[in-house]
Parts: structure tokens; sequence; C-alpha cells
């Protein structure tokens, strides 16, 4: 699976990354106390939060007159599903190359 690029994108910026790193320490949180962690405009919070839902990396529920905010399983786990793959292919490129160099090695201690 390969994850969004909307995902990368919406978590390419500042902001919007400190915004999941609050929400991953505190747990759901209303905007306006997501607003209060911050030194940029309730507007600017706001927009960060529409592309952060529109990317699901979090979610919100209506709770009365509340927006409650905390993050999205689904995007945080395509995320890890994406890196876990890239991993997997690079340990065994790499797992290759130490055996192709070992080989070699052993090649020269023939001679």
């Amino acid at each position: 699976m390969i994850a969004s690029m909307n995902t990368f994108a919406a978590l390419a910026d500042n902001n919007r990354r400190a915004i999941v790193e609050l929400l991953a320490k505190r747990g759901e949180m209303s905007a306006s106390a997501i607003c209060a962690n911050f030194s940029i405009s309730p507007p600017a919070v706001s927009q960060h939060l529409k592309v952060l839902k529109e990317a699901k990396v979090v979610q919100m529920k209506k709770d009365a007159q509340k927006r409650l905010y905390s993050l999205d399983s689904s995007g945080i786990g395509e995320i890890e599903d994406w890196l876990k793959a890239v991993r997997e292919k690079w340990n065994a490129r790499l797992d290759a190359l130490d055996s192709y160099l070992l080989d070699l090695h052993k090649g020269k201690d023939r001679k």
C-alpha cells in the first residue's frame, strides 16, 4: 500500500506536524485548545486542521458546539505501512550488498 501524497504534503508543514505531535501527546482536543498552543491565528489553525483532516491524519467529531480533533489511525497506519515496506526493501538491498562484499572478501582471501 502506498501512502497518499496528500498525507506527506500535509505533514510537510511545521505547524501541521506540531499539531499532530500535540494530538499524539494530549489526545482528543477542541479546536480552541489546539489554537491556545500556537502563536498563529485561529483561522490559520483551522486551515491546518482542515488539511490534516482531508489527508486522513486527524479526524473531527462534533460535540454540541465543539469540534474535537484526534489522530486518525487510518491515515497514520497508511504512513506506517509505507515506511515498513520501504524499510523492508532497503534491508533486502543492504543484505544483498553485505553478501556480495563478503563473497568479494572471501575471493581475495583465496589468492
